[in-house]
């Protein structure tokens, strides 16, 4: 006479052969893909750093807001790494004349426009498509490896293209 559980497991035998054999393809999803190359696992250390110099020139201008960066590996922006930092406060709070800003927002308007363009936010070289606002304050170079983007939302737009060149300078020499 055969035990008991011989007969509960009996069914599950090829199953739990199968979830074996299949588990060391599974291991990936353990940790995430980092796709790229050198120029992406770069990135983390160059975004402290140029986030770090975007904090001292907002604080060297008085102004407060929202610094981001981000480094796409190759001509063209088809994926990226992005980092971003509040610079005192991540939005302003709406007022009698005024229905408030998501700085944290705008920065990204203005890094997902420079991707797009290639150019400085706010350029004007085509016109604005939607999710975009066209404004200054953002900057794009090519740099070592890749395109890398600085964008600060917070004070005027000559004040936050300042910010955003501090940032640029150190991603360029970086990435």
């Amino acid at each position: 006479m055969k035990n008991r559980s011989q007969f509960r497991l009996a069914p599950f035998q090829g199953l739990l052969a199968f979830a074996l054999f299949l588990a060391p393809g599974l291991r990936a999803q353990d940790r995430p893909e980092t796709p790229g190359g050198a120029g992406t696992v770069a990135f983390d250390g160059a975004a402290n750093m140029a986030l770090k110099a975007m904090k001292s020139r907002a604080e060297a201008l008085h102004i407060t807001g929202v610094a981001v960066v981000a480094f796409a590996e190759g001509e063209n922006v088809a994926s990226w790494s992005s980092k971003m930092l509040v610079v005192g406060n991540m939005s302003k709070p709406p007022s009698q004349n005024d229905k408030g800003s998501n700085l944290l927002a705008i920065a990204y308007a203005k890094a997902a426009e420079m991707a797009a363009t290639l150019k400085d936010s706010g350029s004007g070289i085509r016109p604005i498509l939607t999710g975009e606002l066209g404004w200054q304050g953002g900057v794009v170079s090519k740099g070592k490896s890749g395109i890398v983007i600085a964008a600060f939302s917070g004070g005027r737009s000559e004040d936050d293209v300042q910010v955003s060149r501090a940032g640029l300078a150190v991603l360029e020499n970086s990435l």
